[in-house]
């Protein structure tokens, strides 16, 4: 119930179909990546956001308060758990053009993206 009406947070296959709709994983997060240097720290590979998703970096949140990788990583959620208390997610970070798929703790602060129904 985070996205608006009509919209929703993508499932892991819909994240995976987007890998592969962008040329597979170990180029697409360079072309959902936000160009430059304003929010991604240097060097920000393969960044050409020719997806037109502009993701930014905004780190991870963990159970205990803390911030990291803000600037250098960015986590976005699926709507998919991997088991009772592990979600699958999405990650980017500075230092390559990979598109990564991981499980967390559901209790992680991590983005998210609505897609449209």
């Amino acid at each position: 119930n985070i996205c608006p009406i009509g919209w929703h947070v993508p499932t892991d296959n819909e994240w995976t179909t987007l890998g592969v709709y962008l040329g597979g994983n170990s180029i697409a997060g360079g072309k959902l990546k936000e160009i430059g240097n304003t929010h991604w720290t240097s060097p920000n590979v393969g960044a050409s956001n020719s997806s037109g998703f502009s993701a930014l970096p905004g780190g991870v949140r963990y159970t205990n308060g803390i911030f990291e990788f803000i600037g250098s990583d960015g986590h976005w959620w699926s709507s998919s758990q991997n088991t009772t208390t592990n979600a699958w997610f999405r990650y980017m970070q500075t230092a390559n053009s990979i598109l990564s798929r991981n499980d967390h703790d559901n209790h992680h602060g991590f983005s998210i993206r609505c897609i449209k129904n």
